[in-house]
């Protein structure tokens, strides 16, 4: 049986857009300040007309009201930086892994538009598909039963309604798992589960689109899908490794190019 191809949202760019920047899996987290000044200094410096985050922007979110806590400065901060940034530019988010809690408030706060996981971005005189990619991991069947069930409105509503810290703890341990599974994926040598091939074509023949971009397996690449279309991947972002990785995929006049901040 084929992979099932979800409702695909469209985006038409305005006529005026000349330059636009796809970033995704940057994992803001307190305890890495490197990545939050390297990401608050691109977001304040992009020429960009338009800024797309595909996802896993956060490390964890656990619901907009956590920005507003006195416990949580880190995530106000975060919150300052994509409200100067949506002053000044077209800004849209797009769910990832880590951060599928965030909501209307949160957008409206920074002057963001929510994308729909996937979305077509009519640009530059070609179709763009746009997604986080996880949804594309088939393989990943421990995931993708996980992902259904987190994504579930019953579930959000449940989480969503105990209080801020239980929340906390719940993504904590939720993190603490997923990091023990990768671990233990590893040192038994299974293969890296990446991106389902024949799912990426059908999404991409049903949205008449040759090219998907998408972040979540920070394994940054292009790969050729047959007939004409290919997947890029989208690099993570690790201000602190022993080569910098803070790369920002750029469309415009040039094509796209992969550009690495300094």
């Amino acid at each position: 049986m084929a992979p099932a191809v979800p409702p695909i949202a469209e985006l038409v760019a305005p006529a005026a857009w000349r330059t636009v920047d796809f970033i995704s899996d940057i994992h803001l987290q307190a305890s890495e300040p490197a990545n939050f000044a390297a990401w608050q200094a691109y977001m304040q410096s992009t020429p960009a007309d338009a800024v797309f985050i595909l996802g896993d922007l956060f490390d964890v979110w656990v619901g907009d009201d956590a920005a507003g806590h006195a416990a949580s400065d880190f995530d106000a901060s975060c919150v300052q930086v994509l409200q100067r940034t949506g002053e000044r530019l077209a800004l849209f988010f797009m769910h990832g892994n880590r951060d599928f809690l965030v909501g209307p408030e949160l957008m409206a706060r920074c002057r963001s538009t929510l994308l729909a996981d996937p979305t077509v971005l009519d640009f530059a005189g070609s179709r763009w598909l746009l997604s986080h990619g996880d949804a594309l991991c088939l393989d990943d069947v421990d995931y993708m039963r996980f992902r259904e069930q987190v994504r579930s409105g019953d579930w959000q509503q449940t989480f969503l309604g105990q209080p801020l810290t239980e929340r906390q703890a719940i993504a904590r341990g939720l993190r603490r798992q997923s990091l023990e599974q990768h671990e233990k994926r590893w040192q038994s040598g299974e293969p890296y589960i990446d991106v389902n091939a024949e799912a990426a074509r059908l999404w991409l023949q049903a949205a008449n689109a040759p090219t998907l971009i998408h972040g979540h397996t920070h394994q940054p690449a292009v790969h050729a899908l047959g007939s004409g279309l290919e997947r890029v991947v989208l690099s993570d972002w690790d201000a602190t490794a022993q080569l910098p990785r803070t790369e920002v995929l750029r469309l415009g006049p040039l094509g796209l190019q992969r550009i690495t901040l300094t």
